[in-house]
């Protein structure tokens, strides 16, 4: 079986001509996607591989062909097309573009370092079919998500196996520098352990801080609880790929922190301005790739919730969750928790507040990024997945 992964050319800017009137921000994160495309092709064929792509090599050794042909079929089914059905819904792929706009912007090759990229999200579109399980969302990228085709067991087995696709892309990436590839292993696990606990917090949700913030009118612990709920489980991934383009280009340590708290601040901004796209919902040329409304049907503490907390009425206040965790509310009443708190003006502070996160990170990092006619790109890349979401 070929371990390669074909990396084409080097990224440059006219690689593929550009639309009529596209911006260039926009044109440069469609290549980025259709060069992605190659690198998630390898890791997770389309067909049916070699055993091996799944499991060490030599666990199959003396097998016959034959045997290993439906063990390659059967591993195929049950870890490749489960999550090739998420990714091949789409999606933005904005934590691989934007990792692979800031290896070149620290002048390395982006497209060297592509299966890293892909790995990225994969691990990605693994946590997404869990999260799904967890959450029961029928409904993903405007497709039935993997559970509802493939199962539970089968869509929860899959989605935690797209987390090891990085160790195979650091093996075919990085074979003759095992120090290097030791370092994003560390980042890439913690990263991990960081998403898992933030998970876990919002699986046990913030109903006591919640009560408490209803109560007495003071949302501080609530809205610090929910704060950490989100740099944990959306920040922590999209840091380790910045982490992973600081080691992959030998940034100084200083650059490397600043790279760091920026992919944080990212990941963490989007999730903030994702609890307040739930409210409206979110579509896709016309298409609802989401439903309205999960967060509140699912009794969860969001963002917009905990800062309704000091633009309300306490009676009103109190109404409102009432409905959010009671599982038998009706719809109407759960369409009435989200006008108000989007009416409250809550939506508004959460895109004021992940507006300044990306002030702050973006002020620390351009300060130690080298000139480069690039920044402004990465810059405007941030900006556009944070506040320019049309696709979850």
């Amino acid at each position: 079986m070929n371990e390669g992964c074909p990396t084409g050319q080097a990224a440059t800017d006219t690689d593929e001509p550009g639309r009529p009137g596209e911006p260039d921000t926009e044109r440069w994160q469609r290549e980025m996607a259709t060069r992605l495309e190659r690198h998630l092709a390898c890791l997770y064929a389309p067909t049916p591989q070699h055993p091996e792509a799944w499991i060490p090599a030599g666990v199959v050794a003396g097998l016959g062909a034959d045997v290993c042909d439906r063990i390659g079929v059967r591993l195929h089914q049950a870890l490749a097309e489960p999550v090739r059905h998420l990714v091949d819904a789409g999606g933005r792929r904005w934590r691989p573009g934007l990792v692979a706009e800031a290896i070149e912007v620290l002048g390395g090759d982006s497209e060297r370092y592509g299966p890293m990229c892909a790995a990225l999200e994969l691990a990605h579109t693994g946590s997404l079919m869990v999260d799904d399980v967890q959450d029961d969302s029928p409904l993903r990228r405007g497709l039935p998500t993997a559970h509802g085709v493939f199962g539970v067991a089968t869509a929860l087995n899959a989605g935690t196996n797209a987390y090891f696709a990085m160790d195979r892309a650091i093996r075919m990436t990085l074979a003759d520098d095992p120090l290097l590839g030791g370092a994003l292993r560390d980042a890439f696990l913690a990263a991990l352990r960081s998403a898992h606990a933030g998970q876990a917090l919002d699986i046990t949700g913030h109903h006591t801080e919640m009560e408490h913030a209803v109560a007495t009118g003071d949302a501080r612990q609530v809205l610090e609880l929910v704060r950490l709920s989100h740099r944990l489980k959306s920040g922590a991934m999209p840091a380790a790929g910045f982490e992973f383009a600081a080691l992959l280009t030998g940034a100084g340590e200083d650059l490397r922190h600043a790279l760091v708290a920026f992919g944080e601040a990212v990941g963490t901004a989007y999730q903030i301005t994702d609890d307040v796209a739930d409210l409206t919902g979110v579509t896709h040329h016309g298409n609802s790739t989401k439903q309205v409304g999960e967060d509140v049907r699912n009794g969860k503490v969001t963002m917009p919730l905990a800062h309704a907390v000091t633009r309300l009425p306490a009676d009103r206040l109190r109404d409102l969750w009432d409905v959010v965790r009671t599982p038998t509310a009706s719809e109407q009443e759960r369409a009435d928790v989200r006008s108000a708190l989007l009416d409250c003006g809550a939506a508004t502070v959460c895109a004021q507040e992940a507006d300044a996160l990306l002030h702050l990170a973006w002020d620390r990092l351009e300060a130690v990024l080298p000139r480069s006619p690039r920044v402004q790109r990465l810059r405007d890349m941030a900006w556009r997945t944070v506040h320019g979401r049309t696709v979850a």
